[in-house]
């Protein structure tokens, strides 16, 4: 379980050297451009010396990355790496700012690092234009001072977490998801860990994606914006970073609030005695993308997009059931679909409505959610149900290109 309780205005909090050391001296251009950095008495001469001097790793070039990314270079951070193997779709656009139209196919760590440059030309820009796996990522880290994590997934999120602390790396964390954000600093050294907070990850298809849930596009800049500051804090030495603390952010009721996260002595990896001292070897088990029993109602239980065209065809008496929300039924649907969100059918409210003389085929956006209502459908006797991989995705690709995804 999660250790942290609200935190007291009044309470100490850390403070801590700085990260490097500072660079031997400012160019005339570069005491021209960082002119207001060098007039604020807290980072002055020297402060925008450590930052030119520093190494900064941001994971993933998205909707957190973004404006991390264009920050910490219009900072003057000296070296700015980028990991990211995806490419930039339309749909990025509305949050993922350090993209535009122009570069949509193209490679976010390349389009990412053209935008720095355009952004200050005096910044060193590092690609690895690579996933991050357990193979690469103690290797990559080892070249950087701070890692900035801008994932959205918990499989890597748990990757990252372990490797900064195996290599005794400070990073900054945050997550977005609809209204709501948090940001924190872990460093095992002075303080807690992510699985000190999250010693496990959360049951599969518990907490949506933003790819299922969506995100307002601009609480990527409050959050990122919050990474950078506390990047600045450490990479210079000055205030006070999160380190033991979270930030939670409300877009709606604009509000933010902070929570002690305490050190668990009993953590597998950070505390007194671990149990984790290497990567583990596949993190996507550890996170479980499907839980067990969704795992095995899939087996021969499971359709292509291109088979269900072929059954409407027919005239086969099939019910189609699209169990994602309402929101995004409104977005897009398989002609002939019967809207019963996921949470229905799990919770047995649905199941008396549906019929039991058709068989029932479930599909979701790309077949993780439907997955886990076909679980429970077979758990409550209808065995003869399937799911439809890859869902809504796979139909507009295989069926109808005409249709928008999201």
């Amino acid at each position: 379980m999660a250790r942290f309780t609200n935190a007291d205005p009044g309470e100490s909090t850390v403070s801590l050297p700085p990260l490097v050391e500072p660079a031997a001296e400012l160019t005339v251009d570069e005491i021209r451009r960082y002119s207001r950095h060098l007039i604020i008495p807290d980072v002055g001469v020297e402060g925008q010396k450590r930052l030119k001097n520093a190494r900064v790793l941001c994971v993933g070039a998205g909707g957190l990355g973004s404006p991390a990314l264009m920050y910490l270079a219009a900072a003057g951070v000296g070296t700015l790496g980028i990991i990211d193997f995806d490419t930039v779709d339309e749909s990025n656009l509305q949050r993922q700012i350090i993209h535009g139209v122009s570069d949509v196919g193209r490679s976010k760590a390349e389009s990412a690092a053209a935008s720095i440059r355009e952004i200050n030309p005096l910044v060193k820009v590092e690609i690895h234009n690579t996933a991050l796996d357990r193979d690469n990522v103690k290797e990559i880290f080892s070249q950087y001072d701070l890692i900035v994590d801008g994932t959205d997934n918990f499989a890597t999120r748990y990757m990252v977490n372990d490797a900064a602390v195996l290599l005794g790396k400070p990073y900054v964390w945050g997550s977005i998801y609809r209204f709501d954000g948090q940001a924190s600093v872990f460093w095992a050294e002075h303080g807690p860990c992510y699985r000190c907070l999250y010693p496990e990850p959360p049951p599969p298809g518990m907490v949506p994606s933003c790819a299922e849930g969506g995100v307002l596009g601009v609480l990527c800049a409050s959050i990122g914006s919050i990474q950078v500051n506390e990047a600045i804090k450490l990479l210079t030495g000055i205030g006070e970073p999160l380190v033991g603390r979270l930030m939670v952010y409300d877009a709606l009721e604009m509000s933010y609030r902070k929570i002690k996260v305490r050190k668990d002595p009993n953590c597998v990896l950070c505390g007194a005695n671990p149990t984790v001292t290497e990567l583990l070897e596949d993190y996507e088990d550890f996170c479980g993308a499907v839980s067990e029993e969704a795992q095995e109602a899939v087996v021969d239980s499971t359709i292509t997009a291109l088979e269900l065209k072929e059954w409407q065809d027919a005239g086969k008496d099939i019910f189609l059931v699209d169990v994602r929300e309402p929101a995004e039924y409104e977005i897009v649907r398989i002609p002939g679909s019967t809207l019963i969100p996921k949470g229905e059918i799990i919770s047995g409210e649905a199941l008396a409505t549906l019929p039991q003389d058709r068989q029932i085929v479930l599909h979701c956006k790309s077949g993780v959610r439907s997955a886990e209502a076909l679980a429970a459908l077979k758990a409550a006797g209808f065995r003869d149900a399937v799911h439809v991989q890859g869902g809504v995705l796979s139909w507009i690709k295989q069926i109808d290109p005409s249709l928008p995804a999201y």
